[in-house]
Protein backbone atom coordinates (compact mmCIF):
# COMPACT_ATOMS: atom_id res chain seq x y z
CA UNK A 1 0.00 0.00 0.00
CA UNK A 2 3.00 2.91 1.05
CA UNK A 3 5.85 1.73 -1.12
CA UNK A 4 7.80 5.00 -0.02
CA UNK A 5 7.44 3.77 3.43
CA UNK A 6 10.79 1.47 3.99
CA UNK A 7 11.44 -1.32 6.84
CA UNK A 8 12.28 0.01 10.34
CA UNK A 9 13.40 -3.45 11.47
CA UNK A 10 16.40 -4.60 11.61
CA UNK A 11 18.74 -1.37 11.25
CA UNK A 12 21.33 -1.30 13.13
CA UNK A 13 21.61 1.17 14.88
CA UNK A 14 17.96 0.44 15.63
CA UNK A 15 15.13 2.72 14.21
CA UNK A 16 15.17 6.03 16.09
CA UNK A 17 12.11 7.61 17.40
CA UNK A 18 12.51 10.39 14.82
CA UNK A 19 12.50 7.41 12.18
CA UNK A 20 9.81 5.66 13.54
CA UNK A 21 7.38 9.19 13.43
CA UNK A 22 8.26 9.97 9.85
CA UNK A 23 7.07 6.45 8.80
CA UNK A 24 3.74 6.69 11.02
CA UNK A 25 3.63 10.55 9.28
CA UNK A 26 3.88 8.62 5.84
CA UNK A 27 1.40 5.72 6.62
CA UNK A 28 -1.22 8.66 7.99
CA UNK A 29 -0.69 11.21 4.94
CA UNK A 30 -1.57 7.96 2.61
CA UNK A 31 -4.55 6.55 4.14
CA UNK A 32 -5.78 10.14 5.25
CA UNK A 33 -5.08 11.77 1.61
CA UNK A 34 -3.90 14.64 3.86
CA UNK A 35 -0.77 15.95 1.99
CA UNK A 36 -0.81 19.41 4.36
CA UNK A 37 -3.43 19.70 7.46
CA UNK A 38 -5.61 22.44 7.69
CA UNK A 39 -7.58 23.82 11.03
CA UNK A 40 -9.97 21.33 10.21
CA UNK A 41 -7.88 18.36 9.86
CA UNK A 42 -4.17 18.85 11.96
CA UNK A 43 -5.94 17.58 15.53
CA UNK A 44 -7.19 14.16 13.90
CA UNK A 45 -3.96 14.31 11.61
CA UNK A 46 -1.37 14.90 14.51
CA UNK A 47 -3.36 11.94 16.94
CA UNK A 48 -3.47 9.58 14.41
CA UNK A 49 0.45 10.31 14.11
CA UNK A 50 0.86 9.84 17.55
CA UNK A 51 -1.33 6.47 17.71
CA UNK A 52 0.69 5.11 14.91
CA UNK A 53 3.61 6.00 16.30
CA UNK A 54 3.18 4.51 19.55
CA UNK A 55 1.95 1.36 17.91
CA UNK A 56 4.68 0.88 15.34
CA UNK A 57 7.37 1.67 18.70
CA UNK A 58 5.81 -1.08 20.69
CA UNK A 59 5.56 -3.52 17.47
CA UNK A 60 9.13 -3.31 16.81
CA UNK A 61 10.52 -3.48 20.75
CA UNK A 62 8.00 -6.82 20.45
CA UNK A 63 9.55 -8.85 17.16
CA UNK A 64 12.38 -11.11 17.06
CA UNK A 65 15.72 -9.49 15.10
CA UNK A 66 16.13 -10.08 11.56
CA UNK A 67 18.25 -12.47 10.01
CA UNK A 68 19.53 -9.58 7.50
CA UNK A 69 19.34 -5.69 7.42
CA UNK A 70 16.94 -4.23 5.42
CA UNK A 71 17.23 -3.71 1.85
CA UNK A 72 16.95 -0.15 1.65
CA UNK A 73 17.89 2.78 4.20
CA UNK A 74 15.04 4.88 5.35
CA UNK A 75 14.79 8.50 4.10
CA UNK A 76 16.53 10.18 7.12
CA UNK A 77 19.31 7.63 6.48
CA UNK A 78 19.74 8.36 2.76
CA UNK A 79 19.62 12.19 3.48
CA UNK A 80 22.81 11.36 6.10
CA UNK A 81 24.19 9.57 3.75
CA UNK A 82 23.87 11.86 1.13
CA UNK A 83 25.61 14.71 2.73
CA UNK A 84 28.41 12.29 3.87
CA UNK A 85 28.91 11.01 0.44
CA UNK A 86 29.01 14.63 -0.45
CA UNK A 87 31.29 16.32 2.11
CA UNK A 88 33.97 12.90 1.09
CA UNK A 89 33.80 13.70 -2.78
Amino acid sequence: MCRNITTLRGLEPAATAEEIEAAARQFVRKISGVQKTSAATEEAFERAVTAVTAAATELLGELPPRKQPPPTLPPLRRKAAEAVEAATA
